[in-house]
């Protein structure tokens, strides 16, 4: 079957000599694995490598088979043409890191149009924007929602937030977020991306707080791994 659909690149690894598999995320169709012959070596082709880079967002045709295997590209074309996203240092770090995320996170071969519309609009945003040091944290908080296991949010005045239940505790049965972190874990829940600049984080409440996260979603997501590019995240924000 012959779909049109836009997508967004999740991953891509060489195979053989010169062609890549390609993982995109599309809009029609959900997650995809497609094998891209000779991409690596044409310099004519109308497939360019560049186009596959992480987060890349596309308009594809593509032929589906739907047997489960890897499918296959007719087509493709730069959808959204990013300004910031490869040359700026601490914006490439996201980007390496959300989409090593995303590689595990995103995990259903059926159509998701809502998270899709989320993701693209949430790259186009750090794209034209200056302030990413707390962009992945509201991210992954904005993503559990899509991924069916956002924060409760009721009882934000308790002292505690339960990461294997989900929600707001008197109790710390469980592993928590807890004490100033668990202020700004509460403000980061009121927020969007406009409004994230004014949460302010030291280096320290930064890096735990994202530690508790990606704790978050290995919790409540089977087969999430933590992210190894976490670290190099860690450094250039800190």
């Amino acid at each position: 079957m012959i779909i049109h659909s836009q997508a967004l690149v999740i991953s891509a690894i060489k195979y053989g000599d010169n062609s890549l598999i390609v993982k995109l995320f599309t809009r029609s169709s959900g997650l995809r694995s497609y094998l891209v012959r000779g991409v690596l070596s044409s310099r004519k082709g109308k497939m360019k490598s560049a186009y596959f880079q992480p987060l890349t967002q596309l308009e594809i045709v593509a032929n589906h088979k739907d047997k489960g295997g890897l499918e296959y590209l007719k087509e493709v074309k730069l959808l959204v043409h990013y300004q910031t996203l490869q040359s700026d240092i601490r914006k490439s770090t996201v980007v390496m890191f959300l989409s090593e995320l995303l590689n595990t996170a995103l995990q259903e071969e059926e159509p998701n149009e809502p998270l899709f519309e989320f993701l693209s609009t949430a790259f186009q945003w750090l794209d034209h924007h200056s302030e990413a040091a707390n962009f992945h944290i509201a991210f992954l908080i904005h993503l559990s929602r899509y991924l069916g296991f956002y924060p409760e949010d009721s009882n934000t005045d308790l002292p505690y937030f339960d990461l294997r239940e989900g929600e707001f505790s008197a109790q710390s049965l469980n592993e928590t977020i807890n004490g100033e972190l668990l202020v700004k874990f509460v403000l980061f829940l009121g927020t969007d991306f406009d409004g994230m600049s004014t949460i302010k984080m030291n280096k320290n409440q930064r890096r735990e707080l994202l530690k508790s996260l990606i704790s978050y979603f290995q919790l409540h997501l089977q087969g999430f791994k933590e992210p190894r590019s976490l670290s190099v995240l860690n450094d250039v924000f800190n």
